[in-house]
């Protein structure tokens, strides 16, 4: 399977937090998986540690070397693609953060993780 983590998916499962589903931890596990991080995750998390809504306890960048790179995520970049698509995606869904993944998920043909169940009212797939 190819996965995009949404962002609290993310931060749960490096944190090994106990509200994250056995099979999602299973799925992070399996070597035959892809993983992904979306840059606007990766965005999101430094906009909320700057307003004191995310304690990570070191800063951004050796966390992401950490968590992202230490476990073998990809980092999904930001396309223009991913943008245009944008322009056209129903407000379903009002986090702009959330819409970006919607997009690129779309584009990039991937299942996004996520408990919030607002991304089932778009043409992708989520695990959870």
């Amino acid at each position: 399977m190819r996965l995009l983590l949404d962002t609290h998916a993310f931060l749960w499962i490096v944190s090994d937090d106990k509200k994250l589903p056995e099979d999602v931890k299973r799925c992070f596990l399996d070597s035959g998986n892809e993983i992904f991080i979306s840059s606007a995750s990766i965005w999101e998390m430094a906009i909320k540690i700057s307003l004191g809504k995310l304690k990570i306890g070191i800063d951004l960048n050796a966390f992401v070397k950490n968590h992202v790179m230490g476990n073998d995520i990809g980092i999904l970049n930001i396309r223009l693609s991913h943008i245009y698509r944008l322009e056209n995606l129903p407000f379903h869904h009002r986090d702009p953060f959330d819409r970006l993944i919607i997009c690129q998920a779309i584009d990039e043909n991937l299942q996004i993780v996520s408990r919030d169940s607002s991304f089932d009212k778009y043409s992708v797939t989520r695990l959870w």
